[in-house]
């Protein structure tokens, strides 16, 4: 170019150098102003209705800036090679500018998956509708491991490699990996199984008779799963075991229910067929019982202390600090229907008779003991 010649005679500088000059300064440029019109597109597509046009441009923003950046330092070198006559250096760059470019489209795809699974979540939580998270989550994760690999793979490409040839080595490789690493494959599979099968999702309330495992599902990872116990301790439970164990899970019952049973004193019998009634009355109009469920109140039981009757029925709540207060009114008025007809809540008695002997008498073990001496003596 002869205007950067007659701007080097002019500074006294070598060309090349100029040209570096020149080069960095574009590159600094250029920078600021892709910044500029990037931020302000953002600002615009926030405002609109779609998601992807403000995923796309925020994916971009930090990408975009490392791209101007390897370009410029990547010519910048090329010049730094024609002017020194090293072919071995200029050789060794572009391989590497292409590195650098994959991992920076890489580094997009990656950031734009990601935005679009956070906008995703927003826009159905702004709009109160439910959605599968857990399914959103896994499909997320496999988008990433996928760009993840055809990028390596690219990249190995890139460098010479022969991707026929590594995916033979991997596949002999891969026998090995797979007996040496067996427990983390079956994490895994474990992992695929709760994502396909989803028989709880983050935040569910799970439980397993089979062991000790109980509390909030923090986090569905590949390898594990991470549950917050009641006392508020960390729970790292590999996603294996949940493929050899039962596991039950409350966060998705439809009513909680109530069984509890009630006694009253013998003495109060006869109060027993209007005392269950009006429970089942009361029960029956209860704003919080489910009365499309099953609702019994009924006499069951001679108990050695009391004569028993059974309360069942079902919440409407499914919620554990609400149940809790349905149960607690449920029984607080079955008491006052009990204390209302004049009866009392059995308790365990027990009753002693004891019968008058007279006072010249002797006791009777004495006398039993003075029987059993003449019968001997006559034997």
């Amino acid at each position: 170019m002869p205007w950067l010649d007659t701007l080097s005679e002019h500074l006294h500088i070598d060309t090349w150098l100029v040209q570096i000059i020149v080069v960095l300064w574009a590159m600094v440029l250029a920078n600021t102003l892709q910044k500029r019109i990037l931020s302000k597109l953002h600002q615009v597509a926030k405002r609109t209705r779609t998601l992807w046009d403000e995923a796309v441009i925020y994916a971009a923003r930090r990408p975009v800036s490392y791209l101007i950046w390897v370009l410029g330092i990547s010519f910048s070198c090329d010049i730094i090679g024609q002017h020194a006559g090293n072919k071995l250096f200029s050789a060794a760059i572009t391989p590497l500018r292409d590195i650098f470019v994959i991992s920076i489209l890489t580094l997009f795809l990656i950031r734009l998956i990601h935005r679009m699974e956070k906008n995703l979540i927003s826009r159905h939580q702004a709009e109160g509708k439910k959605f599968d998270k857990t399914t959103l989550d896994a499909i997320a994760k496999l988008l990433r491991l996928t760009v993840f690999i055809i990028s390596s793979l690219v990249a190995l490409q890139t460098l010479g490699f022969s991707i026929s040839g590594v995916l033979a080595f991997g596949g002999i490789g891969g026998i090995a990996v797979g007996l040496a690493a067996k427990d983390m494959i079956a994490n895994f599979f474990g992992g695929l199984t709760i994502y396909m099968d989803r028989p709880f999702d983050e935040g569910d309330w799970i439980r397993s008779p089979d062991r000790e495992i109980e509390g909030t599902v923090e986090r569905i990872g590949w390898r594990q799963t991470i549950i917050r116990t009641f006392d508020k301790r960390p729970l790292y439970v590999p996603n294996a075991s949940f493929t050899s164990i039962a596991v039950e899970n409350p966060s998705r019952m439809s009513n909680r229910r109530i069984h509890e049973t009630l006694g009253i004193r013998y003495d109060d019998a006869e109060k027993m067929r209007i005392i269950t009634d009006q429970i089942h009355q009361m029960i029956s109009s209860h704003p919080g019982i489910d009365t499309e469920q099953i609702l019994i109140v009924n006499f069951n039981n001679f108990a050695p202390s009391s004569l028993d009757f059974f309360i069942y029925c079902h919440t409407k709540t499914t919620d554990w600090q609400e149940y809790h207060q349905v149960k607690e009114d449920v029984l607080l008025k079955s008491m006052d229907i009990i204390l209302s007809q004049g009866a009392q809540c059995a308790f365990p008695t027990s009753t002693l008779h004891i019968t008058n002997e007279p006072k010249n008498q002797p006791p009777r073990h004495k006398i039993n003991k003075e029987q059993d001496a003449q019968l001997s003596d006559n034997n």
